[in-house]
């Protein structure tokens, strides 16, 4: 049984597919369910004898399997490709390494491509795209007879337009054929109303070539010292108590719902296995790890989706379009701070399950980008995310600056063979390319406080 806004945007797509209009752009809050939507649509096609295949991109295998799931069950039929099989998921990073024949297959059927979380391909023409908005719009844009665009959080942190669609007037609105908000999806009991907990300390001492200086909150030492966010997140002190707010909230929501379960992000290979020693040792809580140095990571996925383990910890694989919905508590003490990120990551607790406490609270440090997000989630497209427009040498400039950043940021598998290559913000070594390194002799922590945020009150 679809959602209500499932079935108004399946009836839309198709309105607009039959009326000869071949791209559909859908905007819903990350939970929503847009990979039932999408798969709805394609079977609705299929009856109408509208197209003969469908193939779905999207951003890392772990999205890319979780549609292969998806799109077989609600189809009735093998989705991994090959005989028999109606169509196939594959992630963006694959389509260099695609042979002729499958480019022959597309010029020869009609197919509904869909394009998952599109906001990480980006360029308005081949001219300034990025590599995986280059490689749709030269290989697979004029080869779909109907393309189906999705995103939860549509824009990009270095402004570039996202490919294939269409913003309107002087502030650069993206324009969308359908969107669906959190406000109503929490109104609607489709996605839970978020809480977030920003941890502050009040009497932090930074001593650095023995001179030693004191502040009132984290904001203030960042802001006055040459001290990175990174020393925080990795300060073990720190690192508790965060933790500790956590497990404790995990454990109150578990009372009524023993199947809840709690996800860390956390910034590099070493230091998720930091936090899984925190939580196993101080707390006494049951922990997996996943990071793309770990054993058949996806594997170990499922088996937390499907088991009773408390805790998960990932390295940017639990960022973006995984579903898990046990989850309900998050901490994020990644070195990441983009908003695109903060809400993808705060997406992971708020989907719906059968569970008697619905709660969803992330708990995260009071950093001040980190603030300003936390403010304006109730903003489903923030006015400072919007596109603005610049001229030819402008977008160069910027895409030469943050070369690679939104093609590999959450995506943990580059090779189509399913290897993992390279990963957003670790080096070989699992330290963080976030910050420079700054030699500290010692970051003392005083008193803990915390400020909740508590959103969409009024619904």
């Amino acid at each position: 049984m679809l959602r209500q806004w499932q079935q108004e945007c399946v009836a839309l797509a198709l309105k607009k597919f039959t009326e000869g209009n071949s791209h559909f752009f859908c905007q819903a809050t990350p939970g929503a369910g847009k990979t039932v939507f999408a798969a709805s649509v394609a079977l609705e096609l299929l009856k109408k004898d509208m197209i003969d295949l469908v193939l779905c991109f999207s951003p890392s295998l772990t999205i890319a399997e979780s549609i292969k799931r998806t799109f077989s069950r609600i189809l009735n039929c093998s989705f991994y490709g090959g005989l028999g099989s109606i169509g196939q998921s594959i992630t963006y990073q694959s389509i260099p390494y695609l042979k002729d024949d499958f480019w022959k297959t597309l010029q020869n059927h009609r197919v509904l491509v869909v394009f998952d979380e599109i906001h990480h391909c980006a360029g308005s023409d081949i001219g300034v795209a990025n590599v995986w908005g280059e490689q749709i719009l030269a290989k697979v844009q004029h080869l779909a007879i109907y393309t189906l665009a999705m995103s939860g959080t549509p824009w990009r942190s270095d402004m570039l337009p996202i490919v294939m669609s269409e913003y309107k007037g002087s502030n650069g609105q993206l324009f969308v054929d359908y969107q669906y908000t959190l406000a109503k999806a929490i109104e609607d009991r489709v996605c839970r109303s978020p809480k977030i907990v920003l941890v502050d300390n009040e009497s932090l001492s930074v001593t650095s070539e023995n001179k030693t200086e004191s502040f009132s909150s984290i904001l203030q030492m960042l802001k006055e010292t040459k001290t990175s966010y990174q020393s925080v997140i990795q300060n073990d002190e720190a690192m508790e108590y965060l933790l500790g707010l956590g497990c404790q909230k995990l454990a109150d929501i578990r009372l009524e719902s023993p199947q809840a379960g709690g996800l860390v992000v956390a910034s590099s290979v070493q230091h998720a296995i930091s936090i899984k020693r925190i939580l196993l040792e101080r707390y006494a809580q049951t922990v997996t790890v996943v990071t793309y140095r770990h054993d058949e990571p996806l594997a170990e996925i499922e088996r937390y989706r499907q088991g009773n383990t408390q805790w998960i910890v990932s390295v940017g694989m639990i960022s973006e379009g995984t579903d898990i919905p046990r989850l309900q508590v998050c901490c994020h003490i990644s070195s990441v701070k983009t908003e695109l990120y903060f809400r993808q990551v705060l997406g992971r607790i708020l989907r719906v399950n059968e569970g008697i406490n619905q709660q969803a609270w992330l708990f995260t440090f009071a950093e001040e980008s980190l603030i300003t997000f936390s403010e304006r989630i109730e903003q489903d497209i923030p006015e400072s995310c919007m596109f603005q427009k610049m001229t030819n040498t402008e977008i160069l400039h910027t895409k030469s600056q943050r070369i690679g950043l939104d093609e590999i940021i959450e995506v943990e598998n580059l090779g189509v063979d399913g290897s993992t290559n390279l990963v957003w913000n670790n080096k070989v070594d699992g330290s963080s390319y976030d910050y420079p390194n700054v030699i500290i002799d010692e970051l003392l922590l005083g008193t803990f406080k915390q400020r909740v945020i508590s959103a969409f009150l009024k619904i």
